[in-house]
């Protein structure tokens, strides 16, 4: 069954499947690596969260976007996530 994807000014946004919560949250953040493997989990983050593909409009760049219910758990990704 596909997604339905979610168009915001920024991006065109595919949810991933394994979303607990399907929201873009107020805090984000891009990485431009499409394949990268992202296990929110193993981040131990307080708050929810929740991961896109991501279209981005201004460059058309392919990758994948974050987002974060608080912004404590957007540094504390932002500080610990280390692309292969």
């Amino acid at each position: 069954m596909s997604q339905q994807t979610i168009n915001t000014p920024e991006y065109l946004l595919y949810p991933s499947p394994h979303n607990a919560h399907r929201v873009v949250f107020e805090f984000q953040t891009f990485v431009p690596q499409l394949y990268a493997l992202i296990d929110l989990p193993s981040f131990e983050l307080t708050g929810r969260y929740s991961l896109f593909s991501a279209h981005r409009r201004a460059d058309g760049k392919m990758g994948q976007l974050v987002t974060f219910e608080l912004q404590a758990d957007q540094q504390r990704f932002e500080r610990l996530f280390v692309p292969d």
